[in-house]
């Protein structure tokens, strides 16, 4: 489902400077490419307990009980942090931006996002972490 989204996620993005003669073709081409690019980084970046909190927070949820209690705790985690470093995470975490993405996003190198995230993700709570 999320490959599916971020595929027309990606037409929506570049539309103005897509030429269109063949819609399936340029559908199945776009499809294989994110999922080829979420494969990619599944293999490069697995997912670990700390990544499943930071995901786990980014997920919205409908209770504002668990709203709160998401805010409090983002608050605590980014209270040290750069605000850059937020930015980074919710681009990567909640908009679901690829490592590449972020850092043309926010103009650092990919490996100077990954270490931001690496950083972010060293200093979470261990408790909280193997609990999500």
């Amino acid at each position: 489902m999320d490959a599916m989204h971020d595929v027309f996620v990606e037409v929506l993005r570049r539309h103005e400077t897509i030429e269109v003669d063949a819609p399936a073709a340029l559908f199945m081409r776009v499809a294989t490419n994110v999922c080829l690019n979420k494969l990619r980084t599944q293999r490069r970046r697995p997912e670990d307990g700390a990544d499943e909190l930071l995901l786990h927070i980014a997920a919205q949820s409908p209770d504002p009980a668990a709203q709160s209690s998401a805010r409090r705790l983002l608050a605590r985690i980014f209270a040290r942090e750069a605000e850059s470093t937020l930015e980074i995470a919710v681009l990567h975490y909640v908009d679901r931006m690829t490592l590449e993405e972020v850092a043309q996003e926010v103009g650092l190198s990919v490996s100077g996002v990954r270490k931001r995230l690496r950083t972010l993700r060293d200093r979470l709570p261990v408790e909280q972490g193997a609990a999500s």
